[in-house]
């Protein structure tokens, strides 16, 4: 299904903390993500920890791209970077409350009121 010399897992790669509902519908990546996270996770999760030693040129490269994000070139590698960035990452939270109280002045108008007319008292 993919042309690559990257090992196959031993069993599916699953996120349970992060990606309880699994990583198709998470709504964050695509299914060739999903697939290719489930597929080759493991194998890229014991590469970054250390577990396994790389065997190929392609696992070689994976390991200067877990130091240098930006050095990614293949699918494998753009996806692990993604899925790290969402499950390690800060996730961001939008509010309509802020957290910086602000105070808006205004002139301050006290209004008498007679029955035929309204007069402003500075």
């Amino acid at each position: 299904m993919f042309d690559t010399q990257f090992r196959h897992g031993k069993k599916r790669y699953y996120d349970m903390v992060k990606f309880p509902h699994g990583f198709a519908k998470s709504g964050d990546f695509t299914l060739l993500e999903s697939e290719i996270l489930m597929t080759f996770g493991e194998t890229m999760l014991a590469l970054e920890i250390g577990d396994i030693t790389p065997d190929n040129s392609e696992e070689k490269h994976f390991l200067k791209v877990i130091k240098h994000p930006m050095k990614a070139k293949t699918k494998l590698e753009h996806t692990w970077v993604k899925y790290t960035h969402l499950a390690r990452g800060r996730k961001s939270f939008h509010t309509l409350n802020s957290r910086t109280k602000f105070h808006i002045s205004l002139p301050e108008f006290d209004f008498e009121t007679n029955d035929d007319e309204v007069t402003e008292v500075a």
